[in-house]
């Protein structure tokens, strides 16, 4: 089973407040300030999506709850899975590998 397909799901639902540019999604992800993104404020800003479809706030996504309904084969999404997935997309934006993103790794598409 592959939960890429939904992490992409909950990427495309909407913002919580909207961004015009690079430099909005760093100051609105950059938490304390300092001109960074630490994986924590990315975790924690990117998982709006999750919050929003987990209708009965128990930490798991069940089928019923993800995007188009239950499909067969289909399995639960905690939020420690998905979080991990964004820890891994996080890992793969920070070209410099220095912990953080600054406002050109948010640009670039992870590889």
């Amino acid at each position: 089973m592959r939960l890429t397909p939904l992490f992409l799901l909950l990427l495309a639902a909407p913002l919580p407040a909207q961004v015009q540019s690079t430099g909005d999604y760093l100051s609105r992800m950059d938490s304390d300030g300092d001109g960074r993104v630490s994986l924590v404020e990315y975790q924690d800003w990117l998982s709006y999506g999750f919050d929003a479809m987990d209708k009965n706030r128990d930490g798991t996504l069940s089928p019923d709850e993800m995007p188009g309904g239950p499909r067969r084969g289909q399995v639960a999404l905690t939020r420690e899975q998905h979080r991990a997935q964004l820890a891994d997309r996080f890992r793969k934006q920070d070209r410099n590998h220095d912990g953080s993103l600054d406002a050109r790794e948010l640009a670039a598409p992870p590889q």
